[in-house]
């Protein structure tokens, strides 16, 4: 009986797996396009979510809050309990979407992500009236989100993308003057 062949070259590279194994920027890639809708809806039950929390003077909430932004800024909508209801379920039923580019929409998950992971370190040191200021401040951003498509974040980004802050290629059609909306 004879052993099997073992080849020592190296296995065929595939647009899908690299040499390596995990293709990282696909596990943390975020979506570019997104869906407009989408992320006013996410921004709407954050909204919800952190009202309740206010209200109620639950720590847990602002843990919970954290993770779903660290969650999204990370791995996009593929993981978030909200975002994936928002893009599966509740976007859907509005209609067409209306596309906006993803990397302001990932800088403002990313300040989202700062202002509640401060906000819980904050409440468990004990320091709660600062958590609930944080928690306030994220509340304003995440209802102009919401109710007026106004995203704070996605601003800042664009006034630091002016500025140089951020390269132009991080985001082209957000340094690409002619597709700005007037």
């Amino acid at each position: 009986m004879s052993k099997p062949s073992v080849s020592l070259a190296p296995a065929r590279q595939t647009a899908n797996a690299p040499a390596g194994g995990v293709d990282w920027r696909r596990v943390f890639a975020f979506p570019n396009p997104v869906n407009e809708y989408a992320a006013r809806i996410t921004a709407g039950l954050v909204v919800i979510l952190a009202v309740t929390t206010l209200l109620t003077s639950w720590g847990g909430g602002l843990v919970a809050l954290a993770a779903g932004f660290w969650l999204r800024v990370l791995f996009g909508p593929r993981i978030s309990p909200l975002a994936l209801l928002s893009v599966k379920v509740l976007a859907p039923r509005i209609g067409r979407a209306k596309l906006v580019p993803g990397p302001p929409k990932r800088f403002a998950q990313g300040i989202g992500a700062a202002l509640t992971s401060a906000a819980v370190v904050l409440f468990f040191t004990g320091f709660q009236p600062a958590a609930w200021v944080l928690l306030a401040l994220l509340i304003v951003a995440a209802s102009l989100e919401s109710l007026a498509g106004f995203c704070l974040g996605c601003a800042i980004f664009g006034f630091l993308q002016r500025r140089g802050l951020i390269p132009a290629d991080v985001c082209e059609a957000c340094a690409d003057i002619s597709v700005r909306r007037s």
